[in-house]
């Protein structure tokens, strides 16, 4: 797993610029951005303290998820609400129109262009910026081709892998932050073997609650539990492990 700069903290111990919003009020409404630049709020600690990722910032930057789609698509709207464009890259593209929804459409009524779904080919993406980080999502199954590595400061490219595969340990080895939801025995057994866990963390990875995840990275295991605003559950529906 390379290294990297803080990518999890708890809200409140930075002073960063707040971004420039691209969104409707509406959808800042829907959710609770944390006010750290690129930093989205993820989850609540075992206290309840907030727990951020710097998911957008400034280094090319690789994020794992390994679990359902709810998952994907929450961290996909947040990253919307602090102002980032989001390219999502799939096969089911159905799956992701409440992205576009949530987004709105522009002055000329239009779905807005902040959020792009394409096929899983390769696309000229928008260039990121400070002002306008890039969120690609790859949504293209449990051993994905490098289609959009990210390449730039402020460009984040998020794997989605329903499952754990064998021949995905490069992928999963390269990510600067993994974020784990429940799995089978098999399943955590095999992650132990690519980030070579011990068995009380494989164990703590079968019994998570369809509201937990695990956020993984160096020196990093942080369990934490979704928080989810009830506008979020309008555009997303409940809190689930599975699509």
């Amino acid at each position: 797993m390379s290294g990297s700069s803080r990518l999890l903290d708890t809200q409140g111990g930075n002073g960063g610029i707040a971004p420039e919003f691209m969104v409707s009020p509406e959808m800042l409404d829907a959710v609770s951005p944390s006010g750290d630049r690129g930093g989205m709020v993820l989850g609540s600690g075992l206290q309840g303290e907030p727990l951020t990722i710097s998911a957008l910032r400034p280094a090319p930057t690789r994020i794992v998820l390994v679990g359902g789609l709810y998952l994907a698509r929450q961290v996909a709207l947040r990253a919307m609400a602090v102002g980032a464009w989001v390219v999502v890259a799939t096969g089911r593209p159905g799956a992701w129109q409440v992205l576009q929804k949530a987004a709105g459409n522009g002055p000329d009524g239009r779905p807005a262009p902040l959020v792009q779904i394409r096929r899983l080919s390769p696309v000229e993406l928008p260039r990121p910026s400070e002002d306008g980080p890039l969120l690609v999502v790859h949504d293209g199954g449990p051993t994905p081709q490098e289609l959009f590595p990210p390449r730039s400061p402020w460009q984040t490219t998020v794997y989605v892998l329903p499952y754990m595969h064998p021949q995905a340990g490069a992928t999963a080895n390269a990510a600067d932050l993994v974020l784990l939801q429940r799995l089978p025995v098999g399943q955590a057994q095999l992650a132990a073997r690519i980030w070579r866990l011990p068995p009380p963390m494989v164990q703590q990875l079968t019994t998570l609650a369809d509201d937990q995840v695990v956020a993984l990275g160096r020196n990093l295991w942080r369990p934490l539990r979704l928080v989810t605003t009830a506008k979020e559950q309008q555009i997303l529906g409940p809190v689930r492990r599975g699509d």
